[in-house]
């Protein structure tokens, strides 16, 4: 049962007269009115999906969607962090522009006039709706107690939250990290834990946000709606039904390729937060720690699949484009890290799948960005795209898979940034990078086993890549939201 539901009344004028004045923008072409389907998954790396390059985990309903949509391969998150990544692509701003690194909407920041992703199509007529995580949301703590997180009110028309007791619940509870025996349940969103559940998938959060995702299908397929559906699954505590960890036996998880010394050429500010041997893991603790990403990541694939299923079920697949993305990605123990934050590839690219009625099945190796999902579903939509926001219209792969909408892409984290091109991979920590530099060659080691950065032979690369950021730093920060970005001189204490 869901424990809260929220009406929300848009800003403004709320009457018979006001919401004539938010009838939907009619297109030119009529058949361009589509519904808005957009499904988030929470820590899902795009190296666990087996439409992706991992055969291991098991995710027939997102394949399925890959299979008639089209697949980005190359796609990036702009914070490797829940909060800032999602209070980027809802608001059309990168995490630098608006200076949003924390776990915030971001509504602060651009302003009460700058409406959010969700908010422009509720301002074109369109109805706007929340189930459980699209801004931030503490897991586990806001899904145990069923409450808003960091939402923005003002996105929406009606919110949903799916309360769920996460490690709580009855069942197996491991937690691996620096526990030998591994029987204890702990609170906490950045512990290494799972739970083989008692229970169907409606004990939990994902299993309740499906159940009323399809309930408002049905509810909303006569209108046009703005369904953002966001699963809290894989993101620890790694909980699922018993059923999904029967294709994953613990001691058959295959461990990712790793070279000895792998650290020695990665600098201080590069070494990802949570390491294998920090967190006191064996082989046998890796594999279990792998096993049950993967059982969460199927019994999620599950609850996408029944939204999927009501779509169809109500006739409605050929005028709804759906998304389905991640916040960011996650380490499954490549390099010994774990988790994310980090700008290595497992962390920083994320998977992405967009389905457009009409539109031919297609992979697309353009890069792209969180950030370009605002422009892209409002102008195939048929509605304006906001000037001010920064993001780019991926419309013109879906003509022709073969276009290159970016030459790059761009992610951040705190003082550490990234610039992927085709060929490099430039990771640069402090704007100046005095705290280190990392860069790999991603044709001959797409695994990043060799930081190049301080090697003689490639010090013309890191300039011209120093430059290249520099000028997207530039770009990023020249808005007209009044944010003085000088750096500001800490006080010494007396």
């Amino acid at each position: 049962m869901m424990r809260l539901r929220s009406f929300i009344k848009p800003t403004g004028i709320v009457s018979v007269f006001g919401s004539l004045l938010l009838l939907p923008l009619q297109a030119e072409d009529q058949k361009t009115q589509y519904n808005v389907l957009f499904m988030i998954a929470d820590d899902l790396t795009a190296t666990a999906l087996s439409c992706y390059e991992n055969k291991a985990c098991q995710t027939p309903n997102i394949d399925k969607l890959a299979s008639a949509g089209t697949r980005f391969t190359h796609a990036y998150c702009q914070f490797p962090v829940c909060g800032p990544s999602r209070a980027s692509f809802m608001s059309g701003y990168y995490p630098h522009a608006t200076k949003t690194f924390g776990y915030t909407s971001g509504r602060k920041a651009i302003g009460a006039e700058r409406a959010t992703w969700s908010q422009h199509f509720k301002n074109h007529g369109y109805q706007a709706t929340r189930v459980s995580k699209i801004f931030h949301m503490g897991v586990p703590g806001d899904i145990e107690r069923g409450t808003n997180g960091a939402d923005d009110v003002a996105s929406w028309s009606e919110r949903f939250n799916s309360q769920g007791p996460e490690v709580f619940c009855p069942g197996k509870a491991v937690l691996l990290q620096g526990n030998p025996d591994g029987t204890k349940k702990v609170r906490g969103g950045n512990t290494l834990e799972y739970n083989i559940a008692e229970g169907d998938d409606l004990v939990h959060s994902d299993g309740k946000t499906a159940a009323k995702a399809v309930e408002l299908i049905a509810q909303y397929k006569n209108q046009p709606f703005f369904l953002a559906v966001g699963f809290v699954r894989p993101h620890v505590p790694f909980v699922a039904p018993a059923k999904y960890y029967d294709a994953y036996p613990f001691d058959r998880v295959q461990l990712p390729e790793s070279v000895d010394g792998d650290w020695e050429d990665i600098p201080k500010a590069g070494i990802n937060y949570r390491t294998s041997p920090g967190m006191q893991l064996d082989d046998r603790m890796k594999r279990e720690g792998i096993g049950a990403y993967y059982a969460s990541v199927s019994y999620m694939d599950a609850q996408l699949g029944k939204v999927m299923d009501a779509l169809e079920k109500n006739g409605l697949s050929d005028n709804t484009i759906v998304i389905f993305t991640s916040d960011h990605g996650f380490h499954l123990n490549e390099h010994d890290f774990w988790m994310k934050v980090g700008l290595m590839e497992e962390s920083s690219r994320v998977p992405l799948i967009i389905k457009v009625p009409g539109q031919k099945p297609a992979v697309c190796h353009s890069f792209a960005e969180l950030l370009d999902l605002y422009p892209t579903v409002s102008e195939l939509c048929g509605l304006p795209v906001p000037e001010h926001i920064q993001g780019k219209s991926l419309k013109p792969v879906f003509e022709d898979p073969t276009f290159s909408v970016r030459d790059f892409a761009f992610s951040v984290n705190g003082k550490s940034l990234l610039v992927r091109n085709k060929k490099w991979a430039y990771i640069q920590h402090g704007e100046d990078a005095s705290l280190g530099m990392q860069l790999y060659d991603m044709e001959n080691d797409p695994k990043q086993f060799t930081n190049l950065a301080q090697q003689e032979g490639f010090k013309a690369t890191v300039a011209q890549l120093q430059g290249v950021l520099k000028a997207k730093l530039e770009e990023v920060r020249s808005n007209d939201l009044g944010i003085d970005y000088t750096p500001r001189k800490k006080k010494r204490k007396k």
